[in-house]
């Protein structure tokens, strides 16, 4: 059985202990401290923004703390923190509305986040207005996108945990969506292009659902999705797709299926790069990572990676591997200089 404990700690920059107040104190503001914890959990009545939020771990024993937040985003890995000494963390989180898939539910106003772990001890934990955040924009598809559910996750939902403060990932890939719906779609391109800012990232994965989509509407879709990011001052990224898990008899994924090549012959990677290299692009192509990475483990060791033994469902992600293709974009996104290597986690 894990062991949880929240430890009131005092609070070096007011020299007094933190104590239980309600939410809403303060003169109408809300607390953004322990204050806001109980039972693992803590809730912040903040408004749709950037928030850094930084937490101090560890307790009397040893301790192993992760948090996750909003939509089952994971926010922290799994953190070790020695018997008796405390551990530092700080990551920038965003908090829109919805706050999982644009398309979906609203949620819960505000902030929200969970405290796991197989030992977890939060000691004290402060959430401040980002000042200088850049955001890491992501229009995709349920591969990509903050699933409501267990077993299924989203690459973009596990990587929030591999940023430090100053990255937020704000997350608008949608399940089912192709590029002519993402685009036809008031709720999804229409609204995250007005949100892009001078600098800001946006990545674009989007081709698992373009089934019928032409070769020329695809790639004018790629194009029309690079100029408006561009228009606005962001810098584009095309992502190819993750592969889906399905093996040729040679125990290669050398097929339509798993390299996406939809019913009218249209290779999507193919078209991705060529958009990529023909428009001056950066470029992270999954598919050829995933590709190698999931022959490599072969029929049996690739199952955990996918949903396959739990829902026979070869095309999306367990946490596992959402997890682990997260960690596949993190490494391109600071060998092409996207982001900065010191503004990154690993492992």
């Amino acid at each position: 059985m894990r062991r949880f404990s929240i430890a009131v700690v005092a609070a070096v920059t007011l020299g007094t202990a933190l104590s239980s107040v309600p939410a809403q104190a303060h003169q109408g503001r809300p607390a953004l401290g322990l204050a806001s914890c109980t039972a693992g959990t803590c809730h912040f009545d903040v408004p749709p923004g950037t928030y850094d939020v930084q937490v101090t771990l560890g307790g009397p024993a040893a301790s192993r703390t992760s948090i996750s937040g909003e939509t089952r985003r994971s926010l922290l890995s799994e953190t070790a923190a020695p018997a008796g000494e405390r551990v530092t963390r700080t990551f920038t989180v965003n908090v829109r509305t919805p706050e999982g898939e644009p398309t979906g539910p609203a949620g819960t106003p505000g902030l929200d986040l969970r405290i796991g772990g197989s030992a977890p001890a939060l000691a004290d934990i402060r959430v401040t207005p980002a000042r200088q955040a850049r955001q890491i924009f992501l229009v995709g598809d349920s591969t990509v996108c903050d699933q409501p559910g267990d077993p299924y996750s989203g690459w973009g939902q596990q990587l929030p945990q591999y940023l430090g403060k100053g990255l937020s990932v704000a997350n608008y890939a949608d399940s089912g969506e192709s590029t002519v719906s993402y685009l036809g779609n008031p709720r999804l391109w229409a609204t995250v292009r007005p949100l892009i800012r001078p600098g800001d990232l946006v990545l674009v994965q989007l081709a698992h659902n373009d089934k019928t989509t032409d070769g020329a509407t695809y790639r004018a879709n790629l194009e029309k999705l690079v100029a408006g990011v561009r228009e606005r001052g962001g810098q584009p990224v095309l992502v190819t797709p993750i592969v889906r898990r399905w093996f040729s008899a040679d125990g290669t994924l050398n097929n339509g299926t798993a390299l996406l090549v939809n019913g009218l012959g249209v290779d999507h990677p193919a078209v991705i790069r060529s958009v990529a290299a023909a428009r001056g692009v950066p470029l992270i192509d999954l598919t050829a990572k995933t590709k190698a990475l999931v022959e490599s483990l072969g029929v049996e060791g690739s199952k955990a990676l996918y949903l396959t033994n739990e829902a026979r469902d070869n095309t999306h992600t367990s946490v596992r591997g959402a997890t682990v293709y997260a960690g596949l974009v993190r490494d391109e996104l600071v060998t092409r200089h996207l982001v900065p290597k010191g503004k990154v986690r690993v492992g």
